[in-house]
């Protein structure tokens, strides 16, 4: 997918709305539209980059700081008691945007567990 037809992309530069909740130079978070949880937004980088699996150590800085932002933001969100960091993938992962973004899922009742067990 290119930056030009990217949602992801569009709604960093304002073409779509969101309910931003930060946003710098280099990143931008906002509520998912579709809420798994009481707390549910994505940290994405403003420049596009298709998915995790398309990193390289060239983007660890970027990577480190949407992680590092992770706490303070879900405490802002009213995850207080912890949240639920999840990068979906590729299409195994059941990536559905091609834009890289980290979901944030949290909120003051328990999440359950990480995957079902067979």
């Amino acid at each position: 997918m290119d930056a030009e037809s990217c949602v992801f992309c569009k709604i960093v530069r304002g073409e779509i709305p969101s309910r931003k909740i930060y946003e710098d130079a280099e990143i931008f978070a906002f509520h998912d539209i579709h809420p798994l949880a009481p707390v549910h937004f994505m940290i994405i980088p403003k420049k596009h980059i298709d998915s995790l699996a398309d990193c390289e150590l060239s983007h660890r800085e970027l990577l480190g700081k949407i992680l590092a932002m992770a706490p303070r933001l879900a405490r802002e969100q009213g995850s207080t008691d912890g949240f639920r960091v999840i990068i979906n993938t590729g299409r195994v992962g059941r990536q559905e945007v091609y834009h890289l973004h980290v979901h944030i899922v949290g909120g003051p009742e328990a999440l359950g567990p990480m995957l079902k067990r067979n």
